[in-house]
């Protein structure tokens, strides 16, 4: 077959029209077919396999090379040291959280091939005549990936369906960029399914994503001086309290249920990739989420391959939890240095102070009961299932230390036990060598009731009320004590624990939201641990040079 303005039919798409049963197309060699032809023979049937091909590429949020890394390893809330000859990998990692990278950058590269995937795939659904569902939910898929390409480049190419694919695709940037992406979502909801599967796009996933739009919408326009714009922030309000008011969503009673094996009836989930283990067909590769922090004997039985001993979080972020007052019982008991960790007993809880920090064995979580890992942060001396301290490979205590090296390099006899691990996701081990069966949270109930927080405080006459009655209902939900002021940021300490920053810190941490809320926020070139300076041409990444090469209508940002 050739293309003349019409469309290339993949063998894979000709085997589907065959699977669903569809019109007989008698094609010959070298013929050509119309866009007409092949939709007939598609059918409805014919097109959920395109858009079903779309979603699985979402699939890609849970590798920690990709997405993860560039919103979370660029930030105050993970770095990846190098531990001897693990984890260097020609210092990628490290320039991520030094903001020192180039427009050579693998990861960079990679995650802007993975999200033009997504374009590329949800508008190809568009060219197969789709159902009006169909068509919307492969028109707010597309949105998803084009907020990610603004926010991460500043820019995303975009074409039409039908476009001759010979041609470069027209490239979008500031306000038009963000307008055309809340206009796709805007004219697409009345045709989205109802909320009920949150495997699907429907219009709670499409509000939320929304919400978001309209909240970074001024930091697209101008990423040094984000503004925000009263209509912006109201229409913020109303869909958020469109979706609290419908009353389909709760918080968990337990924070870690929303990350383990058995999270698939979350109340909280608004929209997930449903991850199937074993042998299933479904994999985002949660598995990531424990296995890049873990050390390789953190669980006996699969030791020495129970982890890849490499991701941590730093001490200033992991204090933020520490909102309460020094001077209680409550926020300085069980601290070691500083740091709050189980004394005396592997039963002992890190702390009572918020529950979102982890460190308690919960009766309900069956993972924790088979490897003895705590769901949250990891610090100090670990534990087998047995209650048995654990051992490093050279045989010394397995305690993690929150020290780590200036330079982000460890060396000596510490080089395996530096660094505070993050078990956001409960460990699966039942899958161990497979997918694990961990569904991969994309959107959740805090995140909606957060941002509508914000958008009150962000008001032409904030209203601190209700958005800290917001707060603190969440904070409540949590364990955590209620606040009786909060500000949205302080300018100059990031981690200062008593801002609403602080709060999605403590509530989104590893979940690929912290790079976009500093940015929002205004802070995501202020210092940190490990990351001293900055540049302004870091609040965007480069356009990968590749990219340049293929698409003339992409253009260089400045500084790079």
């Amino acid at each position: 077959m050739r293309q003349n303005k019409k469309i290339r039919i993949a063998i894979l798409f000709l085997g589907a029209a065959v699977v669903a049963g569809c019109t007989k197309l008698n094609e010959k060699l070298n013929s050509t077919l119309t866009t007409a032809q092949v939709s007939s023979s598609f059918g409805t049937a014919g097109t959920q396999l395109l858009l079903n091909g779309a979603y699985a590429d979402l699939s890609f949020l849970g590798a920690q090379d990709l997405l993860f890394s560039l919103e979370e390893n660029s930030t105050d809330e993970s770095l990846v040291p190098t531990r001897g000859g693990d984890w260097d990998d020609n210092g990628v990692w490290r320039v991520i959280h030094a903001h020192t990278w180039n427009a050579d950058h693998q990861q960079i590269t990679n995650v802007f091939t993975a999200l033009n995937k997504i374009n590329f795939d949800a508008t190809n659904v568009l060219n197969f005549s789709p159902s009006p569902s169909q068509m919307a939910q492969a028109k707010v898929l597309r949105a998803y990936a084009l907020y990610y390409l603004l926010d991460l480049y500043g820019q995303y190419p975009i074409r039409n369906p039908g476009e001759n694919l010979l041609k470069a695709p027209v490239v979008r940037s500031g306000q038009e960029a963000i307008d055309s992406i809340i206009n796709d979502i805007n004219v697409s909801l009345p045709d989205l399914p109802a909320p009920g599967d949150p495997t699907i796009i429907n219009s709670d996933v499409a509000k939320t994503l929304l919400m978001h739009c309209y909240l970074q919408r001024g930091t697209f326009i101008n990423r040094a001086a984000p503004t925000f714009d009263p209509a912006d922030m109201q229409q913020v309000i109303t869909l958020g309290n469109s979706i609290i008011n419908s009353n389909k969503y709760s918080y968990e009673a337990n924070y870690f249920d929303n990350f383990s094996p058995d999270n698939h009836s979350s109340t909280e989930a608004i929209f997930l990739y449903p991850n199937t283990g074993g042998n299933g067909t479904n994999h985002a590769s949660t598995e990531a989420r424990w296995e890049m922090g873990l050390h390789y004997n953190s669980y006996d039985k699969n030791a020495p391959n129970a982890g890849w001993n490499g991701f941590s979080t730093i001490s200033d972020f992991y204090n933020t939890f520490g909102v309460s007052s020094p001077a209680t019982a409550t926020s300085n008991s069980n601290r070691i240095n500083g740091f709050f960790t189980g004394v005396g007993s592997h039963n002992n809880p890190d702390t009572a102070l918020d529950e979102r920090l982890g460190g308690r064995r919960t009766s309900n979580l069956t993972s924790t009961k088979t490897s003895g890992i705590r769901p949250g942060f990891l610090i100090g001396q670990q534990y087998d299932q047995n209650g048995t301290a654990e051992k490093d490979r050279k045989g010394n205590p397995l305690a993690f230390d929150p020290k780590i090296a200036s330079d982000m390099k460890e060396t000596g006899n510490n080089l395996e036990i530096t660094g505070i691990r993050v078990m956001k996701y409960v460990p699966d081990y039942s899958y161990f060598g497979g997918p694990a069966n961990n569904d991969l949270m994309i959107f959740r109930y805090p995140d909606v009731v957060l941002m509508v927080a914000e958008a009150e405080m962000r008001q032409a006459s904030p209203d601190m009320t209700s958005a800290l009655a917001l707060i603190n209902g969440l904070r409540t939900a949590r364990g955590a004590s209620t606040l009786s002021s909060i500000t949205l940021v302080n300018p100059d300490n990031v981690d200062d624990p008593a801002t609403l920053l602080a709060e999605r810190g403590r509530e989104f941490y590893w979940e690929s939201f912290r790079r976009t809320d500093l940015l929002r926020f205004g802070v995501f070139l202020k210092p940190w641990q490990y990351k001293t300076s900055d540049d302004p041409k870091n609040l965007v990444y480069p356009v990968p040079n590749q990219a340049l090469a293929a698409n003339p209508n992409l253009k260089q940002n400045a500084g790079y």
